[in-house]
């Protein structure tokens, strides 16, 4: 892929900023897809277990492509869908540690702090933790933006305050409090998706 991994451009100071903020949302759109597609489409479905920022390739247009499949799992629904616990640190689902089954819940949650990091230009770390037990009225656009960029424009202002809101509620460590990637993914198809605000309900999502 052309221009390498997410995680090479967000890290270098002048390729972060050729992703202004609708290559970004492109991005984000791109995994969403992707995943939703190997949840939804495929059968068995596929779980990814591994989404973060050096698993996203991008290409000469800096349009996303999900790699490394090494630990993917096959969900079978005769099984547990119990493994070891695998994935990179800072993005691993925390039900995991103490369930080991994998669900496409644990690529949600991933797949959410990956979005976050897209937005921020790096990772959020330990406040990741504290996003998950705020209330999206109380989270300040500024704060999760990423300050190499100019400050977007209000109508992607509204899409990137849509998708943070919505990444809020996917942080949840109870799995079936999180919308399924079908339905976030739907909801990102949305044009404008900030018209679906006022219909969301707080940490309450319909499983599509």
């Amino acid at each position: 892929m052309e221009k390498r991994s997410l995680s090479n451009i967000l890290s270098n100071e002048l390729e972060s900023k050729k992703l202004d903020w609708l290559k970004r949302v492109n991005i984000i759109k791109g995994v969403a897809f992707a995943l939703s597609y190997m949840h939804q489409d495929c059968s068995p479905p596929i779980v990814h277990r591994d989404i973060s920022s050096s698993n996203v390739l991008l290409d000469s247009e800096f349009e996303a492509c999900i790699s490394d499949f090494g630990i993917a799992k096959l969900l079978k629904p005769d099984s547990s869908n119990c493994t070891a616990l695998a994935g990179t640190y800072g993005y691993v689902a925390p039900e995991l540690a103490y369930t080991m089954k994998v669900t496409q819940m644990c690529d949600v949650y991933s797949f959410v702090v990956l979005a976050l990091e897209v937005i921020k230009g790096k990772h959020l770390g330990e406040h990741i933790t504290l996003l998950a037990n705020s209330p999206t009225r109380d989270v300040q656009l500024s704060d999760l933006l990423d300050e190499r960029l100019p400050y977007p424009e209000d109508e992607v202002k509204e899409v990137l305050f849509f998708i943070i809101k919505l990444a809020i509620s996917c942080l949840l460590e109870t799995p079936k409090s999180r919308p399924t990637m079908h339905f976030i993914s739907h909801m990102l198809s949305m044009d404008p998706p900030v018209s679906q605000l006022t219909s969301m309900k707080s940490k309450s999502f319909p499983q599509m």
